[in-house]
């Protein structure tokens, strides 16, 4: 791996460019990092981050029953959409959270070791990723208890999981900036994800607010969850879904890289 080091033949927006070039090409070095922290999270613990796997498995039980008979739902296409939902959700939010601490938390390693600052967003985002893979592990499961193949739809899901990842990379460095100069924001997210878990499909599903479309059609956390879910579950998501999707993606890009380039500079002396 190359240090970033600035020079003054150089533009602020060529060494963004650089400093993210270089982050994605470590890969070796956020992916042991990441791979640490889980280690350290889970450290003494017999099964590790499966612990996550076996409350979200009492939780996918216990809500999909209780929204299950509210909503008159069949809890044999409830079940696996609710355990993929909130798979799915449990990434989302913690990328969100654990997003607004990707510069604070490493602030030391910042300060002493030059390396580029957004391998610290990409290893927020590995570690919750990892932390997906086993949660997945239930939705898997009951896929294979009641026999659903997503089959093609398998592929688009590993397109939409890779859209999905390369939008936890601009949140977490958004946010990792914005909160590196600001304090107070990391309680507004935290307060802000609340609300788009109960606004957000996730235990319950879009056909049943038929009637208020624009709570689902404004929401580009629906978006980002369905190109991943829908061809899973067997429901390929329409063009219109996508082209939000990427959209959302290309603004997400465009508005981090003109911030990573006015303030990349300034983080270290933020911490």
């Amino acid at each position: 791996m190359s240090a970033i080091f600035d020079s003054a033949d150089r533009s602020q927006t060529a060494r963004a460019r650089e400093d993210l070039a270089q982050g994605a090409v470590s890969w070796s070095l956020w992916g042991m990092l990441g791979w640490h922290d889980i280690r350290k999270r889970y450290r003494r613990s017999v099964l590790g981050p499966f612990w996550l796997t076996m409350s979200m498995a009492v939780m996918v039980a216990s809500l999909g029953y209780v929204y299950g008979s509210l909503f008159r739902f069949d809890l044999a296409s409830y079940l696996p959409y609710l355990a993929l939902s909130l798979a799915l959700w449990n990434f989302v939010a913690a990328t969100l959270n654990e997003g607004c601490g990707s510069f604070q938390e490493f602030d030391s390693l910042i300060k002493h070791v030059r390396m580029p600052l957004s391998v610290h967003a990409l290893r927020v985002v590995w570690r919750n990723l990892i932390i997906l893979g086993h949660n997945a592990v239930i939705f898997l499961a009951m896929a294979l208890w009641l026999g659903l193949e997503p089959g093609l739809g398998g592929l688009m899901a590993l397109l939409g999981l890779g859209l999905l990842v390369t939008n936890g990379v601009w949140i977490a460095l958004l946010l990792g900036m914005i909160c590196a100069r600001f304090r107070d924001v990391p309680p507004i997210v935290a307060s802000v994800v609340q609300l788009l878990f109960f606004v957000t499909p996730v235990m319950w599903k879009p056909e049943l607010i038929a009637e208020r479309p624009l709570m689902v059609a404004l929401n580009p956390v629906y978006y980002l969850l369905e190109i991943v879910r829908g061809p899973l579950l067997g429901s390929v998501p329409g063009p219109g879904v996508w082209a939000v999707a990427l959209g959302v993606t290309a603004a997400g890009w465009a508005v981090t890289f003109a911030a990573y380039v006015r303030f990349r500079k300034r983080i270290a002396y933020w911490l």
